[in-house]
Parts: structure tokens; sequence; C-alpha cells
């Protein structure tokens, strides 16, 4: 028999998109032609609870609790009429489904109003008079989290919108405590979950249902699905796989956890799901199952005989999105921020340009793990194909490519051929600020619908760069964020602290630099983290090379991946998180800049010892480099035409072409010489983005002294030339 599949990845993730490894599993399924469905628990959970009805039950619930409640849960309570009455406009709201409604919540006396409201901001300001939408959208945000914070305090303490339960799974060495909430009584929410796993399991009818568990904040809802489906429907087959198990569950040796699941595999999910469906249908022996941990004998033992290799990335298949309630997903906005504002808002299809990370170096990273130390680049035809089908499929133009690090070069690439097919898309990605990204390549990557970029700038200290391995420096990070913002793209900077041996002078001075990167625009966005050491990072294999002390050195029965250490020789890292998080809300709105560094913290710290323009001074003094002559040279603009003249001066005629290139916006209109326009013309269709075989810059050199007996380097340099590269005339 042929298994049936549901595939479920269980709350809470995001609530603007699906999270993509469903869809991914799915599309290799269809490769097999295995019949599949999938399902998000998280948006239809919070869909049954954020609703007329849920709601009602959920203040039901509260009543009959018969709690105290602090005055600002107990305002909400006593609002509870108001809430029910606009939850379903408020909810068709951010999906985009109700956009007059703006209207009623913009005059401020529609949504019921509890503590979230007490810190908005000066919201004219960050929205603008044209921006009423947006700011009906970031109040409707903070009305749910009004409800959120009211769930918290009387009903589910484990409750959040992204994450649910969060702590047990984070850093649990052992399941007990997991196992010890999973065996209470069955909680409100629990009550809405279980109620749509019953409803997915009855309408699709599976004989093995697949949890994809990304974080550790997935971890608990999955294990009480599993605990229900042991109890309801005993003879189905429940296999847990993701981010959480590859990185946590390494070394997992408690058998507990299989009292809710029975497999649990690691890594890239295509093989062994594909084993694990051949052994049920007993085409395959448990032994030759890959990567698989299962229970013999009451005892956890890991499978991993088989002989078949992962897939590549052309054998995956196109991520499938059918199945998932694509027009009900909820696009919420935190903050006024425009480019942090990307992870809520919207509804993004994900694709990846590339398996695993092109740099791998990073000593922080899991670079010993697969999805990070197995590099597999996809073709650009291949990638165009799969966005065209996922927009035909999906009717969304949005994309977010999740690499670890997209490849400057398949970047490149994607972007000439997105421009060659005249697709349609809007797109994001993950990058590493090195030199590859000029700003003609910025420009270019813009051109085919780049929005954004995020990236790691981690400490913001060469020193500490260095031990990183990040491969960049303090400049080369602000040079390409500039070129980026220059050509039209936005910049978000991952930031770390309390990496080993920081000391307080180095974290001021890298607020320092961060404070200038604001105030000089080239970073829109940022967001700090606290380090953390895994186990499967450089660091974590070897921390004596990095003069850190391991305090957790028994390796727990279930997860292990986050080692709590210690730095004997830098700072009390800890004591700045609430300084630089404050800081840094306030330069992401673009304030707080003349505040001295100081005053961010409650306690004694350094003067910075940046020098107060050292921003400033290295995006004005570009270093030098010299053009390669195997540069390529790429036309984005249209086909000109071109009018012959005589043009008189002081007696002296001159043959003059004038080449008219019709532009979006306006004509660009260059001078030149008449044999240099003749020439000119010629060049326009080999040079032209739509030509595949691209011509470099020393063939043009060569053709151009060839046929006009002219230096081409003062040519390239001449005012029309320069009007031309502002124009799409690109250097790649």
């Amino acid at each position: 028999m042929t298994q049936k599949v549901l595939l479920i990845t269980p709350p809470f993730t995001q609530l603007n998109t699906p999270y993509p490894a469903t869809a991914y599993l799915k599309g290799f399924l269809n490769t097999k032609s295995i019949q599949s469905f999938q399902c998000d628990l998280g948006i239809e959970t919070i869909l049954a609870l954020f609703s007329a009805g849920g709601l009602t039950s959920l203040f039901e619930a509260i009543e009959g609790k018969s709690i105290e409640l602090t005055p600002n849960a107990q305002r909400i309570f006593n609002l509870r009429s108001r809430y029910i009455q606009t939850i379903d406009q408020v909810i068709a709201l951010l999906q985009g489904k109700n956009p007059l409604l703006a209207h009623l919540i913009c005059n401020g006396d529609y949504l019921p109003e509890a503590s979230r409201f007490d810190t908005t901001e000066d919201l004219e300001w960050a929205f603008g008079s044209m921006g009423m939408h947006d700011k009906a959208k970031h109040l409707a945000t903070l009305y749910l989290e009004d409800l959120s914070d009211l769930i918290q305090e009387a009903v589910d303490p484990h409750f959040g919108f992204s994450r649910y339960a969060e702590r047990l799974g984070r850093s649990a060495a052992t399941f007990d405590e997991i196992n010890e909430a999973l065996l209470e009584d069955d909680g409100f929410i629990d009550h809405l979950l279980l109620t749509l796993l019953r409803e997915k399991i009855e309408s699709a009818k599976p004989t093995l249902i697949a949890f994809s568990v990304p974080f550790p904040g997935n971890l608990y809802c999955a294990l009480k699905c599993g605990q229900w489906i042991k109890k309801h429907f005993p003879d189905l087959k429940i296999v847990m796989g993701g981010g959480f198990a590859n990185t946590e569950l390494r070394s997992l040796s408690d058998p507990g956890v299989f009292n809710y699941l029975d497999f649990i595999t690691l890594d890239d999910g295509e093989a062994p799901f594909l084993n694990l469906i051949q052994y049920l249908d007993g085409n395959r022996i448990k032994t030759d199952l890959k990567r698989t941990f299962a229970m013999e004998d009451g005892k956890v033992v890991y499978l991993n005989g088989s002989v078949l290799k992962d897939f590549s990335q052309v054998e995956t298949g196109t991520p499938d999105y059918s199945d998932l309630l694509l027009d009900r997903y909820l696009s919420v906005i935190e903050i006024a921020n425009p480019m942090h504002r990307l992870w809520s808002d919207g509804r993004w299809n994900k694709l990846t340009l590339a398996h695993g990370c092109y740099w791998g170096r990073c000593t922080f990273c899991d670079t010993s793990l697969d999805y990070i130390g197995r590099y597999e680049p996809n073709t650009v035809q291949l990638l165009c194909n799969r966005i065209e089908e996922i927009i035909r499929q999906t009717g969304e133009i949005g994309f977010h490519f999740v690499d670890e690090a997209a490849p400057p070069a398949l970047m490149k690439a994607l972007a000439l051929e997105i421009i060659r097919r005249k697709i349609t898309v809007v797109w994001w990605t993950n990058i590493r600020f090195e030199k590859s990204f000029t700003y003609d390549l910025c420009f270019l990557l813009k051109e085919s619908g780049c929005i954004a970029v995020s990236g790691g700038l981690e400490v913001a200290s060469d020193r500490l760069l260095g031990i990183i391995n990040k491969g960049v420096s303090v400049a080369r990070v602000a040079r390409v964020a500039d070129n980026f913002t220059r050509a039209g793209i936005m910049v978000h900077a991952y930031l770390m602290y309390g990496f080993p041996t920081q000391t307080a002078q180095e974290t001021i001075d890298s607020l320092e630099v961060v404070r200038q990167l604001f105030k000089t625009g080239v970073v829109q966005s940022g967001f700090w983290h606290l380090f953390a050491m895994t186990a499967h990072s450089p660091i974590g294999l070897n921390p004596a090379q990095f003069k850190v002390k391991i305090e957790n050195t028994n390796p727990g029965t279930f997860a292990n991946n986050d080692m709590i250490h210690s730095d004997p020789t830098g700072a009390n890292h800890e004591l700045f998180s609430e300084g630089l998080r404050k800081s840094l809300f306030n330069f992401m709105h673009g304030i707080g800049f003349d505040i001295p560094l100081s005053d961010w913290f409650d306690f004694k710290v350094p003067r910075t010892s940046v020098i107060p323009d050292l921003i400033l001074q290295t995006i004005n003094n570009e270093e030098y480099e010299e053009v390669s002559s195997s540069v390529k040279i790429i036309w984005l603009g249209s086909n000109p035409s071109i009018r012959y003249f005589t043009k008189k001066k002081k007696n002296q005629s001159f043959e003059m072409a004038e080449l008219i290139f019709p532009n979006k916006k306006r004509n660009l209109s260059i001078l030149v010489k008449q044999d240099q326009g003749r020439w000119l013309m010629e060049q326009i269709p080999r040079i032209s983005v739509s030509n595949p075989i691209h011509t470099t810059f020393g063939e043009l050199e060569n053709l151009f002294e060839e046929h006009t007996k002219g230096d081409f380097i003062l040519f390239w340099n001449s005012p029309a030339l320069k009007q031309m590269r502002i124009n799409g005339l690109l250097m790649l």
C-alpha cells in the first residue's frame, strides 16, 4: 500500500506567510507520485481563536475561572463585547479583504484600547498622511497584542503569536519538563488546536503524519498533537523532522519522546522520508532507513543503513503551496520601520537559491551540519521556472529567498534571467556584506525586483570580525550597505554582542558604529542578538581556542545544542541588553542620534574610541579599483533612435550624433561624435541585457579603438557615457 501523507506545521511560526518546509516536501512527493496533503495549524488556530466565536469562548473560559486580573487584563475583559463585535472585521482587514475599515480605525474610536496603545509612537510621523492603511494595520496589530497579553495572563502563559511554549523546547537537556506539561489537562489553546487536527485527519484520511518543527516554539504543539493522535488514531504513524531536530536532537537518547512520535528524521527530509514510506509500505527493512531515530526494545536507536544519496536541488521538485489557506494569512505591522516589517507584513513565497552556505566559515555558525556545510547552488533556469510556476499557483509575486547567504554570482545571474524573461517579481534575501556587491550589481538587483537585503554585521568590530572569520570588515560593510541603499534597496543588519573576549569598550564602540550607520542612512533596520554558543559550530567544537569555558559538560539525553558557557576574559554581556535594544529602536525610527551613548545604559560605560565621522569618511573615500578587461558590460535600457547633425562653433563644424533612449519616466538624450554614435548604435544589441552572450570591457575597448581610432578609456569616462552609466549601463 502506498502511504497517504498529511504534512503539518504545528503552531506557531508566522502570521503573514506559511513556513515553507511542508511545501518543499509536498513538491518532492509530487515527483514520486505520492499523495500528500498539508496544513498550517498555526494560522488556522489563530483564526479560530481570533474570531467572534473564539473570543466568546475565551471570555467565557476566563469568567469561569474566577481569577483576579491585573487592571490591564480586567479592562480588556470589561470591553469583551466590543472585542467580540470588532474582531472579525479587524482580521479581514489584516487579510487585505476590507480596506475601507482603515477609515474607522484611524478615526481612533473604533478599536478598544488597552496597554499596548500606551506606547504608541507619533503615527502621523511614522506613516505620514498617505499611510492610512498601514497605520490601521499597525493599530490592529496593537489590538491583537492586547488580546495576547490577556491570554497569557488569564488562560495560557505559553501563548505567543510566532512561538508557543518556546521556553519548554529551548535547551531542554532532558525530556522531563516537556513531558510534565504534556501530561497536564488540555488547555484552551489545546482544545482549539486538537479540534482542527481532528478535522484534518478525518478529511485527509492519512496513513502517515509528518510534523515539521523548525523552532523550539513548535515542539510542544507537535507533541500535543502526537499525544492526541496516539490516543484517538493509534494506527497512524507519526514522524517529526525540521530545524529543531536537526540542531537539537542529534544525540537523542531519551525514549520519552517516542510516547508521542514513532520516528524522528535529521537534515534534508526528502531521502529519509522516502525511505520511511518505503519501509511502511513493506519495501525496505527498518535498519535501512536514513538518518532516522526510532524505538527498539525500549531504547532509542539511530537507523542509517540506507545507501540512497540526498536528492539534488534539481530532483526535489517545485515547492507546492496548495492546500494552504494563502488568502487568510495576516499582514501585521509591529513597528513602522519599512525594512523591519518585511518579516511580518506581506505574503512571501519562500525559495532557496542554493543549499548550504557558499562561505561556511563563520565560527559561531553550525558549519559542521549539512544545512550549512553542503553547498549546492540551483541553476537560474530552474529557479526562474519555479518562480513562474509558484506565481501561477499562488497568484503572489513576492519571494523571500531564505538562503543562509545568497551567493552574489548566482544573484547576478538570477537577476539577469528575471529581466530577460520579463518576470514581475518582488524579492529579498540574506547576504554577506562582501566586495562583490558593487553599486552596479546592486542596481541590477533592484531592476530585477529586489527591495531589501539582510546581512550579518555581527559585532561591528574588526578584531572580533576577524575571530568570527566573517570575511568582512566594518569599512566593507559600510561601503556595501551604501551601494545597496543608493541603488534603492533597504538594508537590515544582524548585530551580535557577547562574543567571547568582547570587552565593554568593544561593545560601546560597536554601538557607535551602528549609530553612525543609521545616521548616515546606509542601514535602515537591525536587530541585536546575544551570542549563543552551539554544539555544532567551530567555537562549540573547540571552545578552548576561543578562551571559553563550558559549564554544561555533561550532554543531556534530549536536546543538545545551546552550550552554557562563561567568558573569563570578556565583559558581563547581559548588562548591555536593554541599552542596546532601546538605542537601536530609536535609531530605526530616525531619532536619538545625538543622545550620548552612556545615556542608553543605567550603569557606567566607557567612552567610545570611534571617531565621530568614521562611517561618513569610509563611504566618501571609496577605494579606487582599476577596471578589469574581463568585466561584463550590460545595458538595461531600451534601444535608441539616432539623429545626425552638424554643430557649428567659432567657424568650426563638428559632425555629431544624438542618441535618444526612451525611458520609463523621461527620455535619455546623449550627444557624441558621429563616428562614436554609429559605433555605439552597433554595440547596443551586443551589450543589451536580452543578449545571453555577454561582451567584456576589453572586447568593447578593442572594437572601439579599431573602428573609431579613439581612446576608449576617455570615451568611457565622457559625460555622455556617464549619463548612460547612471541609467543602466553596468559593469558586472
